[in-house]
């Protein structure tokens, strides 16, 4: 498995429905980017200026929402993965 570095968090995007409340099936190009994801994997944490490390305040799977346009797309193992800096996830969805 991926093992993120840092303050490092790789995500399992969610899929959003691909149908309106109308019953009408939207394309792919039409649709928003999906901003939920279950964490998969976490980094160490963050290293502060004076040599601390910080840990994360999120954990393997935990439902979090993030920002829009946050992270880089990863395919491992024909999945598709999100790795996104703490910083960049917004909340945790309980």
């Amino acid at each position: 498995m991926l093992k993120p570095l840092g303050d490092r968090v790789i995500l399992e995007v969610q899929k959003d429905e691909e149908k309106t409340v109308g019953g009408i099936v939207l394309a792919s190009n039409a649709q928003e980017k999906p901003q939920t994801g279950k964490i998969v994997a976490v980094g160490d944490g963050r290293v502060l200026d004076n040599g601390e490390k910080v840990a994360l305040s999120v954990k393997p799977n935990d439902l979090v929402i993030f920002d829009k346009y946050a992270g880089t797309e990863v395919k491992y193992e024909s999945k598709q993965y999100l790795v996104v800096h703490e910083k960049d996830i917004v909340a945790i969805v309980e």
